[in-house]
């Protein structure tokens, strides 16, 4: 990555971090973006992408170990990844 990208997603972390602990969370990435949009709408852009694509990992983390508990991956419940040709 880039310094712009590093920096973002650097911020990003921390700020996700920071505002689990304060259980603020919506509140808190609102007010960093707005002080980065200020000085740098570019830099907020690349943040919000970065606090987006870990929220997104975060939450499909979660439903992967939830499933692998409960046992629901183990079934065949879908189609293929790959086609056989057949």
């Amino acid at each position: 990555m880039g310094v712009l990208e590093d920096l973002a997603d650097k911020l990003a972390k921390d700020t996700i971090d920071h505002a689990a602990k304060l259980g603020e969370e919506d509140d808190v990435i609102r007010a960093v973006a707005k002080k980065l949009g200020i000085s740098s709408p570019t830099m907020e852009e690349t943040f919000m992408t970065s606090i987006r694509v870990r929220l997104a990992e975060r939450r499909a983390r979660q439903f992967l170990e939830k499933q692998i508990e409960q046992g629901f991956l183990e079934k065949d419940t879908g189609p293929k990844l790959m086609d056989d040709g057949h």
